[in-house]
């Protein structure tokens, strides 16, 4: 059996016509998991042949904007497209809950208008949120999920997730610099998804606030020295920063591959990986 990845969405906070916000599914076991919501999820999901009331449960890796700015639409069209209650399993770090009870907030007019317009819909939007900051996150039908903490300061708390299914592992590291807690979910995984920039592009960039997110993000040597420590098969760079400029992924690779002896993997939207 396998582990299946689709990166639906391998953007940055800024608008790409090409990169959908940050967004991954991991398939296993029967089983669709959906690990961070960016912008155009719903679209990316689709080209992906899923829709939202397939999903098994939703994982939040950290709740910057640019990982949530979607999940109001996987509540949405959950609740609409299912013929029965469909509850949302949302998995997060603490905050998630104050997060999704302002995304219901601010729905409220919508439900409000669907349910007048329609008999057979008699409440809104139901989702279970759980809050969590490490441990196991998910065991059911032969895939476990384990979550441990990240260093993404200032933001915090944020989580990584590692998923194991018949052997295979997969890791979302989610944004952030190395850390302990990268270092366990990596060891011995397949796949190592992580989100990384390039610091010799962001520094050309006389802007501070571009340049501040040196500070916690990872580069592609810090990544590659992560998965060569861990004995990851294959690493796979998402949610490039700066978004590389047409006909430069193999500059990426390359420097990856000065430290890390796997495969390495320059995702683009829709790029598959299986472990």
């Amino acid at each position: 059996m396998t582990i299946d990845v689709t990166l639906l969405g391998t953007g940055s906070p800024l608008p790409s016509p090409d990169r959908a916000g940050p967004s991954t599914l991991v398939q296993a076991g029967g089983q669709t998991f959906l690990f961070d919501a960016g912008r155009g999820l719903g679209m990316r999901l689709t080209a992906a042949g899923v829709v939202a009331p397939m999903l098994t449960t939703v994982f939040l890796t950290h709740l910057h904007s640019d990982h949530i700015t979607d999940l109001n639409d996987v509540v949405t069209s959950r609740w609409v497209m299912s013929p029965a209650p469909n509850p949302l399993p949302i998995v997060g770090p603490v905050g998630t809950a104050a997060v999704v009870d302002a995304i219901m907030a601010m729905l409220a007019p919508d439900i409000s208008y669907r349910i007048a317009h329609h008999e057979d819909m008699t409440q809104g939007p139901q989702n279970t949120v759980t809050e969590v900051a490490g441990g196991v996150v998910h065991d059911a039908g032969g895939v476990r999920i384990v979550a441990a903490a990240t260093d993404h300061r200032p933001v915090e708390p944020t989580l990584g997730f590692r998923i194991e299914h018949e052997g295979k592992v997969v890791v979302i590291g989610g944004d952030g610099v190395p850390c302990a807690g990268l270092d366990e979910l990596c060891a011995g995984a397949d796949v190592y998804v992580q989100t990384v920039l390039r610091e010799e592009l962001v520094r050309a960039v006389p802007m501070q606030r571009f340049l501040d997110t040196i500070d916690y993000h990872s580069t592609i040597e810090q990544a590659a020295d992560t998965a060569q420590r861990a004995g990851v098969k294959t690493l796979v760079i998402t949610h490039p920063v700066p978004a590389p400029a047409p006909g430069t992924a193999h500059e990426w690779i390359e420097i990856a591959a000065k430290t890390f002896t796997g495969e390495v993997v320059m995702a683009n939207d829709l790029t598959k990986v299986t472990a």
